[in-house]
């Protein structure tokens, strides 16, 4: 650590070991005015009513509270009366989850070390706007095409606790839910933002309910320059929500969502350009306009069904496209078209006379990619130099099952089988030397079992215990075919053993989490810079055996009826085991050390003050041979607001009040030197502010 005590960390282990966060961390709260046992029939804790629960977001946490391990849900409520651009904002207080910001909308997100050393965007993690992967047909994606403002909540699935979609991923799955006109909770609203850097977001959305009808539609316009030079932003997203019902729990859905985001990248510094000046940008990326610009439109008619008393099916057919214009070392256009099924049937009943429940799916998705590159000459196309055709099929088939032993005790049993096929071509372009004809196809297939069990108290606390194996194939880009077809990447496998506790007493209310994965072929990726070239498409390895180990904790501390303290730590220590070029050295990027706080006052006249902290406290290694660290560092923030009456609400929201200059990430390279450019510097101070209008 580089000058921050360890003496503070220790105290925040030691108070989170004994509690953590409800309302945004802890799927087991529901609304109710006082305390009162819980039964496992419902799995459901109950605490005082909290105006970041209401009832639609209370249902998801009861739902998920049925998991043997560790979930969330995190509620609009929770992140409305503060800045929200992207996904690092609405995920910031969930325990176990790394999302920090590079760039723009660009976040690299990982849970529990998944994609840790991706070089770029997101692997290893499902995440899904209503169960739509906005990942592609081949595991591979990003998450700029989320909008925090058109996301009724957030389901976090950590780890293997992602089963009910489908998949097995080491991450597990974050699954952002769209406002109805039912749950909206409003029928009007306006929302106006601005701050530094040039920064206005503007947001429209309408919610109407008639009888068994309902809709919900809304936009959003956002534009910033960006704290650095080349970091322009011009961001719009759109979403239509149609329902309708037939009868209790039958109904069927039209969602559709759609994006326009056009964006630059200022690029990755090296450690003296970054100490020199941290808000330059890279002059190759001034010279060449390297950019990200995409537009996309998702779609999925949605059902659940009640089939009798005891069986409910839930089921979506869907649809995406994007289309990519991404300037960086060369020009890469692309073209993807995805689609896909999934089902689940759901049952409750009884095994010889013991209480039982069960669900059992098919996920099946497929897509197309059409990509081309070329010469990026100031931004714009030169000549062709390189096309593929890429396609992408999977399925899995999977099921789990609880059984209730005794009253306080269920068993739990699930698994998943998958099959993933890869089909690549390639084309000679004439004068191209470094192109040829290709034809390639490779099959992945594997079975990944769960046993859990999950226990409650009379008192409504619960602990959980599992072990699940997770399967990731390798993506297309991973694959880096060559003239004499794909490297030899092989899929990575874990298994993962989880422990933890959730519940309330008192004041408290604690989520605590400690894991401990295995790997085997881990994918891992560094970039190379190529002289006259600057940053390439990460190369990918397998690695022999590697550990992921950690601990997720959150605290909720209501100190007074009007005073809360709400805090999250994450312990991640991920590394290589006894390999023969990396020994047991760490893995690049995820800080060892991560903790947020935040105090909240909550006036009687509306208003609320709300200091926090984000606190890296563990210098972030950048190469895989460990030569090279970025600095831990602690960022203070302070945030305002006022609800004026029910319709109107204003806030303020001041970030690196101090100004620091710090690394918020980094780009995974094999050794770094001095003219490695891996660090992404972090934003300098801001202020934003916005207002609310329910009309």
């Amino acid at each position: 650590m580089s000058n921050i005590s360890r003496a503070p960390l220790r105290a925040v282990v030691v108070g989170l070991a004994a509690c953590a966060a409800p309302s945004v961390i802890w799927p087991a709260v529901a609304v109710a005015e006082t305390f009162q046992p819980a039964s496992l029939d419902s799995v459901v804790v109950t605490a005082r009513r909290d105006p970041e629960d209401p009832p639609v977001v209370a249902d998801a946490r009861h739902r998920l509270s049925e998991t043997p391990g560790a979930v969330s849900v995190i509620s609009q409520e929770s992140y409305a009366g503060r800045q929200a651009l992207a996904l690092d904002d609405m995920l910031r207080d969930a325990p176990g989850v790394y999302a920090q910001r590079k760039w723009g909308g660009d976040i690299r997100i990982s849970i529990r070390g998944s994609g840790v050393g991706n070089a770029n965007h997101n692997r290893g993690l499902l995440i899904a706007q209503d169960g739509v992967p906005l990942n592609e047909a081949d595991g591979y994606g990003d998450s700029q095409i989320a909008d925090p403002l058109l996301t009724r909540y957030v389901e976090v699935y950590r780890g293997g606790n992602a089963l009910r979609f489908g998949g097995a991923l080491l991450g597990g799955a974050v699954n952002m839910v769209t406002p109805t006109g039912r749950t909206a909770g409003f029928e009007n609203k306006l929302r106006i933002e601005g701050g530094s850097f040039g920064l206005h977001r503007e947001n429209l959305q309408v919610a109407r309910a008639h009888g068994d009808w309902d809709m919900f539609i809304a936009g959003t316009n956002q534009r910033a320059q960006g704290w650095r030079p080349q970091s322009q932003q011009n961001i719009q997203f759109g979403a239509l929500n149609i329902g309708r019902r037939f009868g209790d729990d039958r109904e069927v859905r039209l969602i559709v969502n759609g994006s326009n985001i056009n964006q630059e990248i200022p690029g990755a510094l090296t450690w003296a350009q970054f100490k020199t000046n941290d808000r330059q940008a890279v002059p190759g990326n001034y010279a060449n306009d390297q950019g990200r610009n995409q537009r996309g439109l998702r779609a999925s008619v949605r059902t659940t069904w009640r089939l009798s008393d005891s069986a409910t099916f839930e089921g979506a057919v869907y649809a995406t496209w994007k289309d990519l214009d991404h300037p960086i070392f060369q020009v890469i256009d692309q073209e993807s078209r995805n689609w896909g099924a999934f089902g689940r049937l759901r049952w409750e009943g009884e095994i010889a006379g013991l209480r039982a429940d069960a669900y059992t799916g098919a996920w099946l998705r497929s897509g197309d990619l059409d990509s081309r590159f070329w010469l990026n000459v100031k931004g714009a196309r030169g000549a062709l130099q390189s096309q593929t055709f890429q396609n992408a099929q999977a399925a899995d088939v999977f099921g789990e099952g609880r059984l209730f032993v005794t009253d306080q005790l269920a068993l739990i049993a699930g698994a998943t089988w998958g099959v993933a096929d890869r089909d690549y071509r390639s084309v000679r372009l004439p004068g191209v030397a470094t192109t040829f004809d290709l034809t390639a196809s490779k099959r992945y297939d594997w079975i990944a079992p769960r046993f859990g069990l999950l226990w409650e108290s009379a008192a409504g606390a619960q602990l959980f215990a599992n072990v699940t194996k997770s399967v990731e194939p390798p993506n297309l880009g991973s694959m880096s075919p060559i003239n004499a077809g794909f490297a030899p990447v092989e899929a990575q496998e874990a298994w993962t053993a989880e422990i933890g506790a959730r519940g309330h007493k008192g004041p408290f209310t604690f989520d605590l989490t400690a894991y401990r994965a295995r790997l085997s072929g881990e994918l891992l990726q560094f970039t190379p810079n190529l002289p006259g070239a600057g940053s390439v498409p990460a190369q990918t390895f397998n690695a022999d055996r590697t550990i992921h180990q950690g601990l997720e904790a959150a605290l909720d501390w209501r100190i007074t009826p009007a005073l809360r303290l709400r805090q999250t730590y994450t312990l991640s220590d991920f590394r290589f085991a006894d390999d023969a070029q990396y020994g047991d050295n760490r893995l690049p990027v995820a800080p060892k050390h991560f903790y947020r706080a935040e105090l909240r006052y909550d006036f009687a006249s509306g208003a609320f003050i709300a200091p926090s902290v984000e606190w890296s406290a563990a210098d972030i290694w950048v190469d895989f041979k460990n030569t090279t660290r970025a600095q831990a560092y602690a960022v203070w923030n302070l945030n305002l607001g006022w609800a004026v009456n029910e319709r109107i609400s204003l806030y303020l929201d001041a970030r690196n009040l101090l100004d620091k200059a710090y690394v918020s990430n980094v780009q995974p390279v094999i050794t770094a030197a001095a003219t490695t450019a891996a660090y992404w510097p972090g934003d300098g101070r801001s202020i934003a502010g916005g207002l609310t209008w329910r009309f």
